[in-house]
């Protein structure tokens, strides 16, 4: 063996042992869709940019849509249709002050909304970045009408000022939670409740330090809460860690969170949070040197369970592009409650090189503890708000915010790791089978414009497919679902997609159904259908853990297409894979077929006959192949009857291609017969101008009497033009392809056509 070989093996082996089958990176998806107009509902206006922001209005059926110095009410079942929309423009003054401060005009210099959010008295609160000059603003919608209220308010600390860098809001009870950059540099970054009375975090480094902020979250951590526990909010994002000894900047994940009810200090932390603490997130992927970053979050809760049951799912990428690789990690909410209410601090000591080190704390915590919220025992004690806690414990927490105990995912590993297009956003939705058991189905945006749909099946991770949302691809910025609707809504800078979560239509058979594992679908024998479980009206045929295909019924058999070739021309016969887990071949009169020069297997799964002969007439069949759970499944995706035709005609007269002659005579023996062509034309010309059908050169300029030469060209031209129309076989009927491996053959339940027309290779590029 080679030693370079010996070595490559010798280093990707312990790689190979870590990913066993929880999260291979070969997961590919079984199916992939590639971009169609009717695969989802699309928005987008012509000059608008930038459709980041979104608010569900399920009670009002609309999606409010937050774009590039617009807002529009779309309706919520069909957002192509705009019901209304408003716009809000910066002044050419504003415009013109932020390109004096440095900023381009054509992007920047712009009003970006940010902010979408529900109020109690069902206006809606927005906000946009006004041109480097963030400003808010109150919004209703009535009659068809969308309205701004032009009461103007001071956005800063609510909105980010540069519409390009990371934020998060949240409204809890009126009251606005943000995380964004309180100056125009980006310097002071903050959390900040807006409320009557304004609650931030301190501008130290130790409290957020370079931070890109991703989102937040509310967890009702009162309900039920034996220590009268206050309900706390949760915000995920990633810094520059302060605790790291090393000569570069490490960024890590974190989680921080606040109580509701957090009133700031009386003398010490005067309107800052008393209740601050922040913990690192590790999404352990593979032996990576370097942690991976959060990108996005998502929490999930069951409405039937409390609220410890709840779990955030959170999309992570690595520091450095090389890998290529993309998580999912999944976190109990209360284990990162625990951390906080009993976990050990973090805290700076300075060593002999005046650099300072973060440590684990040791010496004596303060009563009540730092970072708490007021329970039962704080109040017992006489300490009802956070007005009256003891300055010993705001200091402490004003200087050690940081635990030392990391949050660690679900099982210690990612639910999801893959190699490809960059994950950017994540939902996850419930839904159960037909046994009654519930699954976790994963929708993950990329960078890319694609969505994958996953579900892990007790370990085993199964992407269902991976669907183009968006064509150009542009990255999805945002995903919303709508329980409701059923459907999910993304966003990114060209426009905005609505995509059913159910998409049981793109199986055409019994088998199909089945092995896509699709916890929404399940097929209809009685119809012969794959359809959406909440659509049933009676028992259906599914297996999402195994893939069990042998609770089908026989398939309906393919009635084969007739085609016909010339001797010694091409034909291509399509074999479009149902799937991206299938294996298919071909198989001639009940026989295999052996690839070869004269038949190639094409990379699509089609097969290419060339040079064909009388020997070549039979019937050919494409067979697929897909392996589950249970066995190793057998479909037949097409199948044609190939004649030969010697005279040329009839419904597939025509060669694909023009052959080149393999067997025919010398180059000598042509140059011979091109030598009589030659003299016979002469004797031609010769005998047409003795005999006056043609006039001699000198004698062009005379009129004839007969038809003008340009008329006898003209007709020559359209009788030939009407010929070549009637040699060419009629266009196919243009048909959208809605799934990649969607055709006819494929669909067990077609009843094929006899004599169907030939598709014809008209470039040789396709062979």
């Amino acid at each position: 063996m080679h030693p370079l070989l010996s070595l490559t093996v010798f280093c990707l082996l312990p790689l190979a042992l870590t990913l066993e089958e929880d999260s291979p990176l070969d997961c590919v998806p079984r199916r992939f869709v590639p971009y169609h107009r009717d695969n989802s509902h699309v928005f987008h206006e012509e000059g608008v940019f930038n459709y980041s922001t979104m608010l569900l209005r399920e009670d009002l059926n609309l999606l409010l849509l937050g774009a590039r110095e617009a807002v529009y009410a779309l309706d919520l079942s069909d957002i192509s249709k705009k019901l209304a929309a408003v716009k809000w423009e910066v002044t050419q003054q504003q415009e013109d002050d932020c390109k004096n401060k440095g900023k381009d005009p054509e992007t920047e210099c712009k009003n970006y909304i940010r902010i979408l959010h529900k109020m109690e008295d069902d206006r809606i609160y927005v906000c946009g970045t006004n041109a480097f000059d963030p400003e808010c603003d109150y919004m209703s919608y009535a009659d068809g009408k969308l309205t701004l209220e032009k009461k103007a308010e001071d956005g800063k600390g609510k909105c980010p000022f540069d519409p390009f860098q990371r934020y998060a809001s949240l409204m809890v009870d009126n009251d606005l939670y943000s995380a964004t950059s309180m100056n125009f540099l980006g310097s002071e970054p903050i959390l900040m409740r807006s409320s009557p009375v304004s609650v931030r975090t301190e501008f130290k480094s130790s409290w957020l330090h370079e931070p890109n902020f991703v989102s937040m979250a509310q967890m009702p951590e009162s309900d039920e809460s034996a220590e009268g526990d206050d309900d706390k909010v949760y915000l995920f994002f990633s810094e520059t860690a302060v605790e790291c000894d090393c000569y570069n900047k490490l960024v890590v994940s974190r989680v921080a969170r606040v109580c509701k009810g957090d009133l700031g200090g009386q003398r010490t932390l005067q309107k800052k949070w008393t209740s601050f603490l922040k913990a690192r997130m590790d999404c352990p992927v593979l032996e990576s040197q370097l942690p991976y970053i959060i990108q996005d979050t998502y929490r999930w809760c069951d409405p039937g369970k409390h609220w410890k049951e709840c779990v955030f799912y959170a999309v992570f990428t690595p520091q450095s592009d090389t890998s290529g690789l993309s998580a999912v990690c999944a976190y109990h909410v209360s284990e990162i409650s625990k951390v906080f209410a009993e976990g050990k601090y973090k805290t700076p000591v300075t060593v002999e090189t005046s650099f300072v080190k973060w440590v684990m704390y040791s010496g004596d915590v303060p009563v009540p503890r730092p970072g708490a919220c007021i329970n039962n025992e704080a109040r017992e004690a006489g300490i009802n708000q956070t007005l009256d806690l003891p300055d010993r414990t705001l200091q402490f927490i004003k200087d050690r915010p940081l635990m030392d105990q990391a949050i660690q995912p679900i099982r210690g590993k990612p639910v999801l790791v893959r190699k490809g297009p960059t994950f950017t956003r994540i939902i996850v939705n419930e839904v159960q089978d037909t046994d009654g058991e519930k699954h976790r189905v994963m929708f993950i945006g990329t960078e890319e414009g694609t969505m994958l749909k996953a579900v892990n099946y007790n370990g085993e991770m199964f992407i269902i497919e991976e669907i183009q949302v968006f064509d150009p691809p542009e990255s999805i910025k945002i995903l919303k679902f709508s329980d409701v609707m059923g459907h999910l809504y993304a966003g990114s800078d060209y426009g905005a997609a609505q995509i059913p979560a159910a998409t049981c239509e793109r199986s055409s058979s019994c088998m199909d159904c089945v092995l896509a594992r699709d916890p929404y679908c399940g097929w209809d024998a009685t119809v012969k259908k794959c359809i959406s479980l909440s659509n049933a009206r009676r028992k259906l045929i599914q297996s999402v853990k195994k893939g069990d295909a042998s609770l089908c019924p026989d398939a309906d058999p393919i009635k084969p297409f007739n085609q016909s070739i010339w001797p010694g021309g091409n034909l291509k016969l399509n074999c479009p894979s149902p799937s991206k887990l299938a294996k298919t071949s071909w198989e001639r009169d009940n026989g295999a077929l052996e690839p070869s020069a004269r038949f190639q297997v094409l990379e699509c799964g089609g097969l290419l006959i060339l040079n064909a002969s009388v020997n070549d007439a039979g019937r050919y069949r494409c067979v697929s192949e897909e392996r589950s759970k249970t066995d190793e499944y057998t479909s037949t995706v097409a199948e044609y009857q190939v004649s030969i035709n010697p005279a040329g005609s009839g419904r597939g007269g025509l060669p694909l291609l023009p052959q080149a002659q393999t067997d025919g005579p010398s180059v000598t023996g042509l140059q011979v017969v091109v030598a009589l062509l030659v003299i016979t034309l002469l004797a031609l010309l010769a005998w047409n101008f003795y005999k006056g059908h043609l006039p001699l050169p000198w004698n062009c300029g005379k009129k004839s009497g007969g038809q003008p030469q340009g008329a006898h060209d003209e007709e020559a031209l359209n009788s030939s033009q009407a010929h070549g129309a009637a040699a060419r076989p009629p266009p196919a009927e243009d048909k959208p392809l809605v799934a990649e491996g969607d055709y006819a053959p494929g669909n067990n339940n077609h009843t094929g056509e006899e004599g169907a027309s030939l598709q014809y290779i008209d470039d040789e590029s396709e062979i």
